[in-house]
């Protein structure tokens, strides 16, 4: 994966950051100084992490180990096929089962630059002949399974079964703060109901009040529900920075390295669309997640 162009009269620029900049329009300038910080950027064949090292016309400069393409700027709301890589945990003729990374979209919107779960779905389904239809959402953030309809009578079933709660959603939260029993949370989100049910896997003692890891099953499906609920009863989602404590997490990440809110969707059970069974899906945490774990559980036991 390279990205490569020569220097002449027309685009030259002295300095190298002002000739990426211009060269390439279409990149976000946080993306183009990333390149440079993170070595990736070249002139002549030698890595270049100067932002001002001057060029001269005849220079050749690239950027290597990146798929470029990946960050250029596209029109918001623009679906275009693209490829990225699935971590599939089903699949028959009827239903896809992801299990989705943290940090990808799932479409492409304002100040999304990176390849959108719906792009690398219809590059998977021109490959493999089907139509995806994405039933519901996971946030950005949040990781875990996903359900994907491969056809439209597959999707208007399972869009019902949804709709009228015959999903069951679980998932794995850490929390602020100690929680000693299991519990429900029955607190109305933008003026519907909503039920989050709650049981403490494990509690761990850092800092002042500790941290508990619970398993979670949503009753309703309401936008940003566990994390709303959680902070309403003052136990916040730790690394949440929308509903949460941003001094709190920024201590945590320090500690334990984790970037983004803990929760984890890490089973689902449906019933088939065509034939009616029953399917339990499951995701393990993703190594970020497990490395938090890791990390709390030796400050804990000392």
């Amino acid at each position: 994966m390279s990205w490569e162009v020569v220097v002449n009269d027309r685009n030259y620029y002295k300095r190298l950051d002002k000739f990426l900049r211009n060269t390439l329009k279409d990149i976000p300038l946080s993306a183009i100084y990333k390149f440079l910080r993170k070595g990736k950027v070249y002139v002549n064949g030698k890595r270049v992490k100067d932002q001002k090292f001057s060029l001269e016309v005849g220079d050749t400069v690239s950027i290597r180990y990146v798929d470029v393409d990946k960050f250029r700027r596209r029109k918001e709301n623009t679906i275009e096929p693209q490829k990225l890589d699935l971590d599939i945990v089903y699949e028959d003729n009827d239903i896809l089962v992801l299990n989705k990374p943290a940090g990808i979209a799932i479409h492409p919107g304002k100040n999304i630059h990176l390849v959108t779960l719906i792009e690398g779905l219809l590059y998977y389904g021109n490959e493999k002949g089907f139509e995806p239809h994405l039933i519901h959402r996971l946030d950005l953030n949040t990781s875990g399974i996903l359900i994907v309809a491969k056809n439209k009578n597959s999707a208007r079933i399972l869009t019902r079964d949804f709709k009228e709660r015959r999903v069951k959603k679980y998932y794995k939260a850490l929390v602020r703060g100690k929680i000693s029993s299991a519990g429900k949370i029955d607190k109305e989100l933008d003026g519907q109901r909503a039920i989050t049910f709650y049981k403490p896997e494990k509690f761990y003692k850092i800092f002042d009040e500790g941290v508990t890891l619970l398993y979670v099953e949503i009753g309703t499906g309401r936008k940003h529900q566990i994390r709303r609920h959680f902070s309403i009863i003052g136990h916040h989602v730790v690394g949440d920075n929308k509903y949460g404590e941003k001094v709190y997490n920024k201590k945590l990440r320090n500690l334990t390295g984790l970037k983004r809110h803990f929760l984890h969707c890490y089973k689902m059970k449906i019933k088939h669309p065509k034939s009616g069974k029953e399917m339990t899906f499951t995701a393990k945490l993703s190594s970020d997640l497990k490395k938090v774990l890791d990390v709390i559980e030796k400050i804990s036991e000392n």
